[in-house]
């Protein structure tokens, strides 16, 4: 009998066992830049004659890896590799695919160090955002096992007169992951360990910013015993595979986080039925979102801005449940724009290396010229509180930015910017604020900040997120504490780390026999 489920500790880097291992494990990692990844098929190595290199962001010049690129011949082998797996897959017991989640969390705890040091290189995470991207890691693996024996146990009927009726959960097929390169380790192996441990087979399509942390989880699954084809390894464009994975009739679902538009199209497109496919695909998407904190007249201040700067620019701001809008009771508002200034004017900014810098670089040249060309918006929206340049021409590094005076309706009030850059908008009251909150097309986190009981109550009842906080930050959602997952135009509120998500990719089959 397994133990209870507990969330991973994080590792203490002030302690200087913590921080030399750290430090030995990025060494380590840089002395692999020069490796060339195959793709994985069937259990086997594929080379291919293409390459597509990865960088670390905070040295935009240095490449992180080369590796095999995928076409769709190799899609077509992958997803046969996929399905013949499956006919073997699909009839193992449970408990014993649970064991190989379990082998696997053990790996990744031993090689906690390694998988960090890929996500600050690669990723351009600090140290504390890796560390804790790991650990969330380790406890999808540990959560879904747990999960999986749970669901194995679910009678789902109730007794009828003269027969003996069963509801058995039966895994859907073969399906693709798309995973993002913000959380590169933790929602990658979310998604892929909850498609594994429930029967599918896979086909990984790791985020092109962050293939290197991806195969990491493959190396991981091999060690840990996963038969040959279960998961396939494919990295390539989104243009030339992507698409064709979506639309392929052997794909029975989607698992996908990542931005609004392109949810939407994969979306679209498994909607349309290709030839030769029998079935409806499933999607599972996650989207992004436009998350607000509101700070309340009989909030603790000095907490409050102190979660709102975590909150906005914990890992750049680069998180679906960042704080991207604050809205202030107008009693409160100039006071607590001070306070936030103070705080942001002390963020030190810098390669992630080096554990004394907070804010790293953004992922890549794209995302940084969006997040500029956001802040030219702002200027006319608003009124520039602190922030607002780029730094450092090694990396792609931007400041804190705040802007005030940010009106309900303007585009830094309603459209996701995904970078380091905050707005602040007054309200009247408090009913005027959550109003304001929700009057946008997303619904992912959101947060609240008061002493009052009738308006925390109001809150719970009114403010439209799939993940609500009272009192704390609007990020850090914890595996089974928190089932993670947004309404509207934030995904299909699919709530990873819960314990309906199994679900998801399974689906149930009703047997009775009259006696």
């Amino acid at each position: 009998m397994l133990p209870l489920f507990n969330n991973e500790p994080y590792a203490d880097f002030t302690e200087q066992e913590h921080k030399a291992a750290q430090q030995q494990a990025l060494q380590a990692t840089a002395g692999q830049f020069n490796r060339i990844y195959d793709l994985f098929i069937g259990g086997e190595s594929v080379k291919t004659n293409r390459r597509q290199v990865s960088h670390n962001p905070s040295q935009k010049k240095q490449v992180v890896g080369t590796f095999s690129k995928a076409g769709q011949s190799e899609v077509e082998r992958a997803i046969e590799a996929a399905r013949s797996a499956f006919e073997k897959w699909k009839k193992v017991e449970p408990k014993e695919r649970a064991i190989v989640l379990l082998k696997a969390a053990k790996i990744l705890k031993k090689r906690k160090y390694q998988v960090n040091a890929w996500m600050i290189h690669e990723a351009g995470k600090s140290w504390i955002e890796a560390e804790a991207d790991t650990s969330e890691a380790i406890d999808f693996l540990e959560f879904y096992a747990r999960e999986m024996v749970r669901w194995s146990g679910i009678e789902g009927v109730t007794p009828f007169p003269g027969e003996y009726p069963e509801l058995a959960y039966l895994p859907l097929g073969v399906g693709a992951v798309i995973p993002p390169w913000n959380f590169p380790m933790a929602i990658l192996t979310g998604m892929t360990s909850a498609a594994i441990v429930t029967g599918n087979t896979v086909l990984l399509k790791p985020a092109s910013d962050t293939p290197a942390i991806g195969y990491q989880l493959v190396e991981i699954f091999q060690e840990a015993g996963l038969p040959e084809g279960v998961l396939n390894f494919i990295p390539g464009s989104g243009s030339e595979i992507g698409d064709y994975i979506v639309q392929h009739p052997r794909i029975r679902f989607i698992s996908f986080t990542g931005s609004k538009e392109v949810g939407m199209r994969i979306n679209q497109l498994a909607a349309q039925v290709s030839p030769g496919q029998i079935w409806l695909k499933r999607v599972i998407a996650e989207m992004g979102g436009k998350d607000t904190i509101i700070v309340d007249d009989e909030a603790d201040m000095e907490d409050a801005a102190a979660n709102v700067i975590a909150s906005a620019f914990g890992y750049q701001g680069q998180k679906c449940s960042a704080c991207s809008r604050v809205i202030v009771l107008k009693s409160m508002y100039d006071p607590f724009i001070q306070m936030l200034e103070a705080r942001a004017k002390k963020i030190k900014i810098g390669p992630v290396q080096d554990p004394s810098n907070y804010m790293g670089p953004v992922i890549n040249q794209a995302s940084e010229d969006k997040i500029l060309s956001y802040i030219e918006i702002g200027k006319s929206e608003g009124k520039l509180v602190c922030g607002g340049k780029k730094v450092n021409d090694e990396g792609y590094f931007i400041e804190p930015t705040i802007f005030k005076d940010i009106l309900p309706g303007a585009r830094l009030d309603q459209e996701e910017i995904f970078g380091p850059v905050l707005s602040v908008i007054k309200a009247e009251d408090f009913q005027t604020a959550l109003k304001i909150a929700n009057k946008t097309e997303y619904g992912l986190t959101g947060s609240v900040y008061t002493k009052n009981r009738y308006k925390i109550e109001l809150a719970k009842r009114e403010f439209f997120v799939g993940n609500l906080y009272i009192n704390r930050k609007c990020t850090g959602a914890m595996v089974g504490a928190h089932p993670f997952g947004g309404f509207n135009m934030s995904g299909t509120d699919s709530k990873a780390g819960g314990m309906d998500y199994l679900g998801l990719f399974m689906q149930a089959k009703s047997v009775s026999e009259k006696i």
